[in-house]
């Protein structure tokens, strides 16, 4: 591909009000088009849409896989940023005192994938996580 264009990602939330806040306030995503029922944020330069849903329990559906002796919450979603970008957001959300399912921190140190990455939940329940790598070039998809 030469040219990546940002992706389109829609996700339910039980509370539009508060998943907005937390999206706007913690993840500071900007607001674009929006209803009662769905909005459209610029989530790192990517489309997120949070669609309301009535009755959502998307906590106790989420299930894990091991990895690197951590257990990663499925689904999960997130983006991938400079290493710079990830540290200054860890550091940001440490101080907004968000609940992190895994600590950010370094998996596979040292190998081959080496990456930065941490994850937490949004208000819904719905699995985030931001990851880096200090060359994106060559690690992102490295074997």
């Amino acid at each position: 591909m030469k040219e990546i264009l940002p992706f389109h990602l829609a996700i339910p939330v039980q509370d539009i009000e508060k998943s907005k806040k937390f999206y706007k306030e913690v993840l500071e995503c900007s607001e674009g088009r929006s209803s009662s029922t769905w909005i459209d944020l610029n989530f790192f330069g990517h489309q997120l849409v949070l669609h309301k849903k009535e009755n959502l329990d998307k906590i106790e559906e989420n299930t894990t896989n091991l990895v690197d002796s951590k257990n990663v919450p499925i689904p999960h979603f997130g983006v991938v940023l400079t290493m710079s970008i990830w540290r200054q957001l860890a550091e940001n959300l440490k101080k907004k005192e968000v609940k992190f399912i895994i600590d950010p921190y370094i998996r596979f140190e040292g190998e081959t994938g080496e990456q930065a990455t941490m994850f937490f939940l949004d208000p819904s329940g719905n699995a985030i996580e931001f990851k880096a790598f200090q060359n994106i070039t060559t690690q992102l998809f490295e074997r």
